[in-house]
């Protein structure tokens, strides 16, 4: 007997596993509970009431054998021999790049500036503890990209651009808990993404696939006949810092929203541009259990909810212009991380364990960049946002003084223009140090964040307060440059063979769509330039 069960439960039901086993037990009046199979294909919180209920879809095998939990199968062939795929960047975009070439019988060679995910975490650590920035291997750059030390959210709204169901698949048979299957909000966890990362790497090895660490892409090779004024120019293939060259049938750029030097390569070959909405802001941080509270209507959220996550946005109005300000990349349970890519930098991000069980809660609060912001550095064309960003992360640097300490200062302070006399326990390794947060945010982003928070503080009563604050600069939010691609092959507008991917480029916004670009953009490649 099969049959598929939609329920709403209390908490202590849904998500105990034995207790939600035995309440199927019973609503079936099954005798022998040997032969039941209990597995979950959807699950969701309803916490709009102070009476919290989890809907759940559920398929019930009894006397029956149930199908695998997933179809997808690591059984790779051989493509040491194939013809080969230049990958510059081994984030999210570029692996489900590589692994998708596999799959079609083409041989991925990932180019990655850092270091692999186990000998990043020394460089992590001298960040936290020395301030020591390495420009090559930080939180940004190394093996499974930005995303390998985040939160590990899979969700998206990006539903129409790929096979969702399929990348949760591949992430599952290379080590992910199965619950990403059906959790209506999935995460898997910076403690264990980079485990996972290992074994996608290993994946890719294994196929005759090429992954090549601490190899810094420093130029485009062009093929030669479209350096004539009547062609049109053709990539085919890289050159790298240690002087080695690699060519393939197509080049795949994912680098990531912080690979400044690449936009700027971009820009000294030619090869277009442009800019790209994005926001800048700080982050904010609560004790988880006031967030539990807010959302939970209850001073503890007990044993069985998990950690209270929240998303927020208003429109503010500052000198005759409008702006969103809005809540990004909110971490339950988690920590503030310091995420600069270059000496004289500060900037911060946010992550959680699987557990997220930190006792804080943090988030990007940003508002967003119009273009009348960008006159002051319209010298620089395409690039004026990314020299908006490095501005006001660098005077963020010089005012903690030119080390990784940040900038920080409570809510309600902030929202009435006072200085912090003294701050709260944070979660943020390097340290604080209290200031006014407008010496660094200019006014067009200050005072519409300063109204967005009022207008949160309505919203959830107990938001804004001193028991909070404001920790920055978040301004990695997204990238300040597009690498334009024709929408339908993916392929660079006015370079051949060139295929722009993932956050970098400007066409993806966290580790689920940035996979579903990476595959779309193998598929596309393959389909023109496949042999």
């Amino acid at each position: 007997m099969q049959q598929t069960l939609q329920l709403t439960l209390p908490p202590e039901t849904a998500m105990d596993e034995t207790a939600f086993r035995q309440y199927i037990i019973q609503t079936l009046h099954l005798q022998d509970a040997d032969i039941l199979t209990v597995r979950k294909t959807r699950q969701s919180i309803d916490a709009r009431s102070r009476q919290i209920k989890v809907n759940v879809q559920a398929e019930i095998y009894a006397d029956e054998t149930p199908p695998p939990a997933i179809a997808y199968q690591k059984d790779y062939p051989d493509v040491s021999p194939k013809p080969p795929v230049v990958i510059v960047g081994c984030g999210p975009a570029g692996m489900f790049a590589a692994l998708r070439l596999v799959e079609l019988g083409y041989k991925p060679v990932l180019l990655e500036r850092g270091k692999d995910v186990r000998a990043r975490r020394r460089d992590l650590a001298a960040i936290n503890k020395d301030h020591v920035v390495h420009p090559d291997s930080n939180y940004c750059f190394g093996e499974g990209g930005a995303g390998t030390y985040s939160d590990g959210k899979l969700y998206t709204r990006s539903s129409k651009r790929g096979d969702i169901r399929r990348i949760l698949e591949i992430f599952v048979a290379h080590g992910a808990a199965e619950e990403i299957l059906y959790d209506a909000h999935p995460h898997i966890g910076t403690n264990k993404l980079p485990p996972l990362i290992a074994d996608m790497r290993q994946s890719i090895l294994n196929a005759g696939g090429e992954v090549h660490f601490e190899t810094k892409v420093t130029d485009f090779i062009f093929a030669e006949s479209s350096t004539s004024a009547n062609q049109q120019a053709e990539i085919k293939g890289v050159a790298t810092a240690d002087g080695r060259e690699f060519t393939g049938i197509g080049v795949i750029l994912a680098t990531g929203h912080s690979a400044r030097d690449i936009f700027e390569l971009c820009q000294v070959k030619n090869v277009l541009i442009e800019a790209k909405p994005f926001a800048v802001g700080v982050r904010i941080e609560h004790s988880q259990k006031l967030i539990d509270s807010l959302q939970y209507h209850r001073p503890d959220r007990g044993a069985y909810l998990p950690a209270a996550s929240y998303s927020l946005v208003t429109q503010s109005q500052h000198k005759n212009v409008q702006r969103g300000v809005f809540s990004f990349c909110m971490c339950p349970g988690g920590f503030i991380v310091p995420a600069a890519t270059s000496p004289g930098e500060l900037v911060v991000n946010g992550m959680s364990p699987s557990r997220r069980d930190s006792r804080f809660a943090n988030s990007g609060m940003v508002v967003s960049i119009e273009d009348v912001d960008l006159k002051p550095y319209q010298a620089f064309g395409a690039l004026a946002g990314l020299e908006l960003q490095r501005a006001i992360e660098q005077r963020a640097c010089v005012l903690g003084g030119g080390r990784q300490t940040a900038p920080a200062q409570r809510v309600l302070d902030f929202v009435k223009n006072k200085t912090s006399s003294e701050l709260l326990d944070t979660s943020y390794q390097p340290g604080l140090l209290s200031m006014d947060l407008r010496e660094y945010l200019p006014d067009h982003i200050a005072e519409p964040l300063r109204q967005g928070l009022q207008d949160f503080g309505r919203k959830m009563n107990g938001y804004v307060s001193n028991e909070a604050q404001l920790i920055g600069v978040e301004s990695r939010t997204s990238s300040p440059v597009r690498i334009p691609r024709h929408r339908d092959t993916a392929e660079h507008v006015q370079t051949q063979r060139l295929y722009p991917c993932g956050e970098g480029a400007g066409y993806a916004g966290g580790i689920m769509s940035a996979a579903l670009d990476g595959t779309f953009v193998a598929e596309q490649l393959v389909s023109k330039y496949g042999k």
